[in-house]
């Protein structure tokens, strides 16, 4: 019987245990990790996050960038860290998408991480170079119809959310449409400025300023509103496009096993923070829309993107070994 008690007592303790680990949290400095280089907008709006957590919580939130396997070599040290809320990671959709992707990734989404939040979303766009005579998505549709294996789109690398979304709207319009990598989204733009691929499919932030500039023109947004940046541009939907909705998502996530008292505490002060007038406008800027929902709306997100975007790279039939 005492060594029963004596047991019992040690569960007890370790019980009463569990809740303290959150107490006092952060009482030192948070790592927040970023799997790209900097100046992208999942390394801009990591740096809005920690910012602001940094000024509510009283402790350092820093970034640091870990690039390499489009974010892959990122999440597989992340998830292996120890989950006690001293090291996060901002993602992009990449982190969703990659698993269906590449032959072999060293992390599961779901099993080997916490959703804490998903911070803003950004639609991709469809541009095309000013003497494209198109204006509208059907008409696109239809010249590339009259014109097979002229056109082609440029897009910010094999497997990004523009390029999924491209091959989507290919697949859907059985369309002869030929996707051109570029290495970022800011020369896949730059190479539609200069017409050398007439078409490029990017995320909003991307191509915003050469769509304002006039370097473009945006003929639709792939979303179920319409963008506060260029608010004349109209959605698929509104031309008939169904079906297309295609985000680029910034989250925040943590090593599975973190207490859940703390990616409760980060996902309420995020979505404070993201509540500020200040921030939303500056999301608004980059070509974000805010959202800031609770880690289980983050995490249902997590598994529709993935079923989504995963059929589209078995349908395309794409593959990165």
């Amino acid at each position: 019987m005492p060594f029963l008690h004596g047991i019992l007592a040690a569960i007890l303790l370790l019980a009463g245990m569990a809740p303290s680990l959150a107490q006092g949290y952060p009482n030192r400095p948070v790592r927040v990790v970023v799997g790209f280089p900097p100046g992208g907008p999942t390394d801009v709006i990591a740096r809005l996050v920690a910012q602001n957590l940094s000024d509510s919580l009283g402790q350092q939130f820093f970034v640091e960038n870990i690039g390499g396997a489009g974010g892959n070599t990122a999440a597989g040290q992340v998830a292996r860290m120890t989950p006690d809320g001293y090291t996060i990671m901002a993602i992009s959709t990449g982190f969703l998408v990659n698993p269906s992707l590449y032959a072999r990734v060293p992390y599961d989404p779901i099993k080997d991480f916490s959703a804490v939040t998903l911070v803003a979303v950004s639609p991709n766009v469809v541009v095309v170079n000013p003497q494209v005579s198109a204006r509208t998505l059907p008409e696109l549709v239809q010249l590339i119809r009259d014109n097979p294996g002229k056109y082609s789109y440029a897009g910010p690398g094999v497997g990004s959310t523009p390029h999924l979304g491209g091959e989507l709207f290919r697949l859907t319009y059985k369309l002869d449409l030929v996707h051109v990598p570029f290495t970022g989204a800011a020369p896949a733009v730059q190479s539609t400025v200069g017409g050398h691929t007439p078409i490029a499919f990017t995320a909003l932030p991307s191509s915003l300023s050469a769509i304002q500039g006039g370097q473009v023109r945006a003929i639709g947004i792939a979303a179920t509103e319409r963008a506060q940046g260029i608010p004349d541009v109209p959605t698929f939907a509104e031309q008939g496009v169904n079906g297309q909705d295609a985000d680029t998502l910034t989250g925040i996530v943590a090593p599975a096993g973190t207490p859940q008292e703390i990616v409760e505490l980060l996902s309420r002060e995020i979505a404070r923070s993201v509540a500020r007038p200040d921030v939303r406008e500056r999301l608004a800027v980059l070509g974000f829309k805010p959202v800031a929902n609770t880690p289980d709306e983050f995490a249902a997100r997590v598994k529709l993107e993935m079923e989504k975007w995963s059929k589209v790279v078995r349908d395309a039939n794409l593959r990165i070994e």
